[in-house]
């Protein structure tokens, strides 16, 4: 069978899948599900376009999804009017003058080897540069911090359209990635994947911790909708359902035409020049470095990519769920999760990332009420024979998605170790 026949058979058996859920969970629900399912397909391809196409082992995924989430909640979110009124904006601008005044002072202090200080001179002075940075910094944040969290609660939004929201997450994302790049690439493969789950932490901390700016655990909500939401169509006179019906179908429809986008990009780029080099790069980056490519520029380039959609990604989630909560993000949920959904679906392959996303996540879900009716439906056969009911099982059941997720992983695994549909190579002869 071609690869071709193969991943039609897997998109129309996708297909029937979905339909048959609809029947049984509704069209409102499984409406939902496909919106949730389009924002982690978009996730999934940033991640084959590093691991696939580049080999990268990115696993701070988590730390790109809270950066998406805080910057469409950021751009989206109303106006704190208690924030604008008060003497806080005031104290945030000399906080982000001392930043700058300390980022110039380091950047003098890495580049003082122009003026003649060298060797450990130089080192000496770029750590009293850093210290001093630091301390001038911390002396204007803190009480600004303290000045806003007492009087306004946090700074807010800016009121704006979502959709600059999903931009300035990508945007957002880059520049992280960026940084994160310039630290953590040219290391070995495990340094690397260290390296960035330890980045992923540090960027939950900060973001759980920055009461004044995110709110923190005490979360975010709600957050508008791109598109008309349920009770714009409840107040043209449709009725509970047949609102969230219309209102999730046109949100899917916009999150379709940003899937897609990215779909028609993403595979040009695989079969163009571009992609062939970094597939070069994965394959033997020191052959490539001897043909005259910048290896390490060329990882950075795509590293922030997959980035930039792991922003978008990470916004378009907190769209849907209207809630921004840095307490909820787990590296099960937002960074195996994810890992599960290229590797079923097949590193390197666009269309088995896809496929692997929706299928997947919609594994991750629905596997909690199929385990928690086959529990009920055991505990009342084993009650009428004398053995007794099975206990909790409404907690017991959400925990049955990992043992579900690993039946799913070792099933891959052995029949299709290269994913679902795997990579194409082909070989010019």
């Amino acid at each position: 069978m071609s690869a071709v026949s193969r991943a039609g058979l897997l998109y129309l058996g996708l297909v029937v899948f979905i339909v048959a859920v609809g029947f049984w969970q509704g069209t409102a629900n499984i409406s939902l599900l496909l919106l949730q399912a389009s924002a982690f397909a978009l996730v999934a391809l940033g991640l084959n376009i590093q691991f696939g196409y580049g080999g990268l082992f990115n696993f701070g995924i988590m730390g790109f999804l809270m950066i998406g989430g805080f910057a469409v909640t950021f751009i989206s979110y109303p106006l704190n009017l208690k924030f604008w009124d008060s003497d806080g904006p005031l104290l945030l601008l000399r906080a982000l003058i001392a930043f700058a005044a300390g980022f110039a002072l380091v950047w003098g202090a890495r580049h003082a080897d122009r003026i003649g200080v060298k060797g450990g001179w130089k080192i000496a002075l770029t750590v009293l540069c850093w210290f001093v940075a630091y301390v001038v910094y911390r002396s204007q944040i803190d009480p600004a911090a303290e000045y806003i969290e007492k009087t306004a609660g946090f700074v807010g939004g800016l009121g704006l359209h979502p959709v600059l929201g999903w931009v300035f997450g990508g945007v957002l994302a880059a520049g992280v990635a960026w940084i994160v790049g310039r630290v953590s690439l040219g290391l070995r493969t495990d340094y690397l994947a260290i390296a960035t789950i330890g980045i992923s932490e540090i960027i939950r901390a900060l973001i759980k911790n920055m009461d004044w700016l995110t709110r923190g655990t005490l979360t975010v909500s709600p957050i508008p909708w791109p598109v008309p939401g349920p009770q714009d169509y409840q107040a043209s006179g449709s009725d509970n359902i047949t609102s969230f019906i219309y209102a999730r179908l046109g949100y899917l429809a916009a999150t379709l035409v940003v899937v897609a986008a990215v779909m028609f990009l993403v595979q040009r780029a695989y079969h163009g020049p571009w992609g062939r080099m970094m597939r070069a790069i994965r394959d033997n980056h020191i052959a490539a470095n001897s043909m005259g490519k910048n290896v390490t520029r060329r990882q950075l380039e795509i590293f922030i990519l997959g980035s930039v959609l792991m922003g978008v990604g990470g916004a378009i989630l907190v769209s849907i769920l209207q809630i921004f909560d840095p307490g909820s993000y787990q590296p099960i949920n937002q960074t195996f999760l994810i890992w599960v959904m290229v590797i079923v679906g097949g590193a390197g392959n666009n269309w088995g990332a896809l496929l692997g996303a929706i299928v997947i996540y919609l594994v991750w879900v629905l596997s909690a009420p199929l385990s928690q009716a086959l529990f009920y439906f055991i505990s009342d056969w084993s009650t009428r024979v004398g053995w007794g009911a099975i206990p909790e099982i409404d907690s017991r059941a959400p925990q049955m998605r990992v043992f579900v997720l690993g039946v799913v992983i070792v099933l891959a695994l052995r029949y299709a170790p290269k994913g679902l549909i795997p990579e194409v190579v082909r070989r010019d002869r």
